[in-house]
């Protein structure tokens, strides 16, 4: 794995914040608070989370053009992957009738851009929940636990964890992978570009993925106790 590096409270205003960087890849992410759930879920009783993705005009080689309308297929994709993968580890139901909307805006990309988001998006939004918690606005925490992401693939001919951009361009297949703390996996997102994968190949990716994900939510503790984070409060133990 590459090396990670997540700082917390790099927001002024959002509830929740973190810059996490998967090597040279760089994301943003930001909770925000909203004290009502979409209207859908009014009256229910029930919360919300969401979460939107973007990159930065510079964040890869040649300059991207900006979002300003209507969002790429791509973009609507990542932000519902990031979406499923922080609901995956929160009852709604105890989460109160609030929203919380993670932003994850990715300032420079080097693969992983997307699994970066996941793991820096659930840092972001713990830190939120805690705020909540603290002003006594939660009586029970809404968080099941812990969730993060990588990718894996074969790449001249060896398995490689945690691809960068060239590697995942030239890559024979790539998986992305979304595992909870107790080993369970939210979503698996594989392709085969250039040569096909056997099931042994595909659970000897998955096998690398779950010790890569073990170790992430090993330093999203970190990071979050660093924050001051009360996480046997929040969260349950990673044993």
């Amino acid at each position: 794995m590459r090396p990670v590096k997540i700082e917390t409270g790099v927001n002024l205003y959002a509830e929740g914040s973190c810059i996490i960087e998967y090597g040279s890849t760089r994301v943003l992410c930001t909770a925000s608070l909203e004290e009502q759930p979409p209207r859908w879920l009014q009256g229910s009783g029930k919360g919300w989370v969401t979460a939107e993705y973007g990159m930065l005009p510079r964040s890869t080689h040649d300059r991207l053009r900006r979002e300003k309308s209507l969002t790429s297929g791509r973009t609507q994709e990542i932000s519902r992957l990031i979406g499923r993968s922080l609901r995956a580890v929160t009852d709604l139901s105890l989460l109160g009738e609030r929203s919380v909307v993670v932003d994850c805006d990715v300032l420079q990309a080097d693969g992983g851009t997307r699994t970066a988001a996941i793991t820096g998006g659930f840092i972001a939004l713990v830190i939120a929940i805690n705020k909540v918690v603290q002003e006594e606005n939660l009586q029970t925490t809404p968080l099941l636990g812990y969730v993060s992401a990588i990718s894996a693939g074969w790449f001249e001919g060896q398995m490689i964890l945690d691809l960068n951009y060239y590697e995942d361009s030239q890559a024979d297949a790539d998986v992305n992978l979304v595992m909870t703390h107790r080993k369970e996996i939210v979503e698996v997102q594989g392709t085969s570009e250039r040569k096909c994968i056997n099931r042994t190949q595909l659970n000897e990716i998955a096998d690398l993925c779950e010790k890569g994900c073990m170790e992430l939510q090993q330093l999203q503790l970190k990071a979050l106790t660093h924050a001051k984070i009360d996480v046997q409060k929040l969260l349950p133990s990673l044993s």
